[in-house]
């Protein structure tokens, strides 16, 4: 094929962006950069360049077995044709996502694109999937998603092999606010020195827990940011002598860690938000209305790629304002789909979607492709969007949330895949080689953790999300 203008304009602008990592790199003083990527587990991984060699691997990237997007949390290898011990793929560096780590000496860090050896993207890469979910939005039907991942997350101490949290001084507390106050403030500048914007802070329900929430950005720069703020919370915690903890149940008596997942859809240049309509029930238009049924559609089965561990489903249960129930309503906290209230006078920017149904042990990259696949189904087949909920859908009577057709969500990660594995637009959507070894990954897991104890579920989620 031809070299064109662009595709030699984008070649030099590449050159140049990787000459620019190196200079910033060695004026730094670092002597290493991750090369990091989201597991199928939701596990973050990577391998590191030395600075010697980093103007080469910032072009050629790294290798690595075609078996890891076959490995578990638990470093278990799920049977999958074709990632073995035999064969090999790049961690090609997007060096738009390269930062300085705030929280390790002398290491910088880049998010990755896996591609195979002769430069395609390989076809189990969740940011790859993503991808091809944002270019469909864009390609045929001009939309362009801007999210937000708003994650809880813990912080503990470790004694023996018992984590146990920092305190129990109750949710928005400043008593709490300040128990964390030091770990808080250093993490709000490490995340700012990265390019994130921090929005709001507070002490959350459950004892030790915390909520530090950062600001929107467009689809993939919002699960890249998911990424490195996970990176950024868990390292400046362990450089106070805290372990900060993403599970979605890290103790059975205590509140869960959910990552709600806020979303609307603008046109390409981002100047209007196709959300919203002035005269739209709760400002929602019919574009929105649209993506929401598809969510609420497909929600059985997608809860596999957002609430994705075994430990997920001890949270997301009733009455525990994780939105056990596929149902959807203005600020309604127990409903899957909340409708948040937009901010007076700026409506047509601020009107947004959340659902509560996600948590940070699923690949931000999956679970926000999931989304797109299902609300973009939602779209293409003009789904309807059943009635809003306004009450707490535990309070409802069996009859009366069959009749408006509430029902519960999936109670094991276990059914929760048995549904992904019958729903065949969220299946075509990740391809069948994301699709195999996501859920052989999955199944393996619920396996390994059903022949264990509670103790060994929950000090595993706790140490490795």
């Amino acid at each position: 094929m031809a070299t064109t203008l662009t595709d030699t304009t984008a070649a030099v602008d590449l050159d140049t962006k990787r000459a620019e990592i190196v200079a910033q790199a060695e004026a730094a003083g670092l002597r290493l950069v991750r090369f990091l990527y989201c597991d199928n587990d939701g596990i973050i991984r990577g391998k590191s360049a030395g600075i010697g060699n980093l103007k080469e691997r910032l072009e050629t990237g790294i290798g690595l077995t075609v078996a890891m997007q076959a490995f578990t949390m638990l470093d278990h290898l799920a049977s999958v044709d074709g990632m073995g011990p035999v064969g090999e793929i790049r961690l090609v560096p997007d060096p738009t996502t390269f930062a300085i780590a705030p929280y390790a000496p002398h290491t910088g860090t880049v998010l990755v694109d896996m591609q195979t050896l002769d430069g395609q993207p390989y076809a189990a890469d969740g940011r790859g999937f993503l991808k091809r979910m944002i270019a469909r939005a864009a390609d045929e039907h001009d939309l362009a998603l801007i999210a937000a991942f708003e994650p809880e997350w813990s912080l503990a101490v470790k004694n023996g092999e018992l984590f146990s949290p920092i305190d129990d001084s109750g949710c928005f507390t400043s008593t709490g606010m300040n128990m964390a106050a030091a770990v808080i403030d250093e993490i709000i500048a490490a995340l700012e020195s990265q390019g994130m914007t921090v929005e709001q802070y507070y002490a959350e329900l459950g004892w030790g827990q915390q909520e530090l929430s950062i600001r929107h950005a467009p689809a993939l720069e919002a699960a890249d940011h998911h990424i490195l703020y996970r990176e950024t919370v868990r390292g400046v915690a362990l450089k106070h002598g805290r372990y900060a903890s993403f599970a979605p149940k890290p103790w059975a008596d205590q509140a869960g860690n959910g990552c709600h997942l806020h979303f609307s859809g603008w046109n390409p240049d981002q100047s209007v938000n196709r959300f919203y309509e002035a005269d739209g029930e709760y400002n929602l238009s019919p574009l929105a209305r649209q993506f929401m049924a598809g969510i609420l559609e497909h929600l059985p089965a997608l809860v596999a790629l957002t609430c994705a561990s075994v430990n997920s489903y001890r949270r997301l249960q009733p009455q525990m304002w994780a939105s056990a129930y596929r149902a959807w309503g203005p600020d309604n906290r127990e409903g899957a789909l909340r409708v948040a209230s937009p901010f007076k006078g700026h409506e047509a920017e601020s009107t947004n979607v959340e659902l509560k149904s996600s948590d940070s042990s699923a690949n931000p990259y999956i679970a926000l492709g999931g989304v797109m696949a299902a609300g973009l189904d939602g779209i293409e087949r003009g789904l309807k969007l059943p009635p809003p909920v306004t009450v707490d859908p535990f309070n409802l009577s069996d009859k009366e949330r069959q009749a408006i057709g509430i029902d519960r969500l999936p109670q094991s990660l276990k059914e929760a895949i048995a549904n992904l594995k019958r729903d065949d637009v969220l299946l075509r959507a990740l391809g069948e080689r994301l699709a195999t070894s996501y859920i052989a990954v999955k199944e393996l897991d619920i396996d390994a953790f059903a022949a264990a104890d509670e103790a060994f579920e929950f000090r595993q989620h706790i140490y490795k999300y």
